[in-house]
């Protein structure tokens, strides 16, 4: 009984040790990630005051799709690649990497496509008056140009993470968003590119992240390479059906954004938008943390599932749950305490009407936090045990099913406060469901 009691601590040991080792490395690498528009965003409001942030939030939500493209396609994959690879089977494992990246060049083709043939119609369709169109077409063509560069960036990241290199997928994460922090700034002051400068420092970054990933590569004991084969369905249904969370929550905070942005437009005009665009690009920092931690626990529950360490994959959800309730206390304890200085980094031409804006809707919209990681994570778990559609369905209700119909009704009654209580109160009533369903499934199912 002894030798089983430390059996069981062991395991429990090594368990901590790998989430440890997985998640911090991909917080950091998704803070860095996160960066790559934050960084723009203080440039831009250095450089170019509150007209330049107004257009950056307006294009801001295509970049979402662009990343939500990415992020489907990457996790779906790698999420089925952490289970396929304990099988052994090494064809398979290939057909499914050579498969993630055919639905990245098809999707890669599509979007170069909006960016050639659509971009003007898509920056009128997106609220931009003349103050701030070209500026606007400026950012969105650039983004869309270099698309492809951003979806196989994504799930390059994904596969060598779950191939066993974590400290990789961080270090190529970190390197992209560094150097597009020092570009921006090098692009839109020494050299006075404006727009054209901070969209092209963003859009060299995945390309440096990409290069910085080439080592793994080279190595012999990596085990997914591309070969000669057909598209086959299974592996397209199994990416997509496991990557569509990823997709929905970065497709409907895109959405979102657009409809917030209409909505802001009428009741604050470019100055409301632009204090928007202050608060929307900061939860973007705060939602990659948990994205961070959800990607950490994917390979490991993937990984346990596949072997059926049950036990394990319970432990390593309670740690995600743990860590995301630490991390949320720190992070509006942040917010509120510091709001007007958060603020005022943004708010070069020091604009009272926009300080004012931004430091109540900081503090009201980041209630949320807790129910955002609670709902990402479990997301995740749902998806890294070969269950996606409960997934599926807490996408789809966090970005469209219930947030659409109450900024609608929220911003008719309460105008912007309405506005900025709509994220956590859609949060909120999501997690909820997955709570529900989280209870259902441990009446009925091992892992949990």
């Amino acid at each position: 009984m002894y030798r089983e009691m430390r059996r069981k601590n062991q395991k429990l040991s090594n368990c901590f040790r790998e989430f440890v080792r997985y998640v911090s490395m991909n917080v950091f690498g998704m803070l860095g990630l996160s960066c790559y528009i934050l960084a723009d965003t203080y440039f831009v409001s250095k450089g170019l005051g509150a007209d330049g942030l107004t257009a950056l939030n307006l294009a801001i939500p295509i970049y979402s799709f662009i990343h939500g493209s990415g992020l489907m396609i990457g996790m779906g994959g790698g999420t089925k690649y952490s289970i396929q690879k304990s099988t052994g089977n090494l064809r398979e494992t290939n057909e499914l990497f050579t498969n993630a990246i055919m639905i990245a060049a098809v999707l890669a083709m599509a979007y170069l496509c909006i960016g050639i043939f659509f971009v003007d119609g898509l920056v009128t369709l997106l609220g931009a008056d003349k103050a701030v169109y070209e500026m606007t077409r400026t950012y969105l063509k650039m983004i869309l140009l270099f698309s492809p560069l951003f979806l196989m960036n994504n799930v390059l990241l994904c596969f060598t993470r779950n191939d066993g290199a974590p400290q990789l997928s961080m270090r190529a994460m970190l390197g992209g968003s560094l150097s597009n922090i020092v570009l921006d700034y090098l692009f839109i002051f020494p050299c006075q590119m404006g727009i054209f400068g901070a969209v092209f420092a963003t859009c060299l970054a995945p390309a440096i992240s990409i290069f910085l990933l080439l080592p793994h590569f080279m190595k012999k004991n990596h085990q997914f390479h591309l070969i000669k084969c057909r598209p086959k369905k299974k592996w397209i249904s199994a990416i997509l059906s496991s990557g569509v969370p990823s997709l929905v929550t970065e497709v409907s905070s895109g959405i979102v954004m657009i409809v917030f942005n209409v909505m802001i437009l009428k009741l604050a005009g470019n100055t409301g938008v632009a204090a928007y665009g202050i608060i929307a690009n900061l939860s973007l920092v705060v939602i990659a943390t948990y994205n961070g931690i959800a990607q950490g626990i994917q390979p490991m529950i993937g990984s346990y599932f596949g072997e059926g360490a049950y036990d394990n994959v319970h432990v390593v959800i309670q740690y995600a749950m743990i860590t995301m309730l630490l991390l949320s206390i720190l992070i509006y304890a942040a917010v509120f305490f510091y709001a007007p200085q958060i603020s005022a980094i943004f708010n070069k031409e020091q604009n009272q009407t926009l300080q004012h804006i931004a430091v109540n809707g900081l503090k009201l919209y980041f209630t949320a936090c807790p129910f955002v990681g609670f709902n990402i994570i479990i997301s995740t778990y749902f998806t890294s045990t070969a269950c996606p559609l409960p997934a599926n369905i807490i996408s789809v209700l966090r970005g469209f099913i219930v947030i659409l119909p109450l900024a609608l009704l929220f911003s008719m009654v309460w105008k912007l406060t309405g506005i900025w209580c709509v994220f956590p109160c859609t949060e909120f009533i999501v997690s909820l469901y997955g709570i529900l369903f989280l209870s259902k499934k441990n009446r009925s199912f091992k892992p949990i």
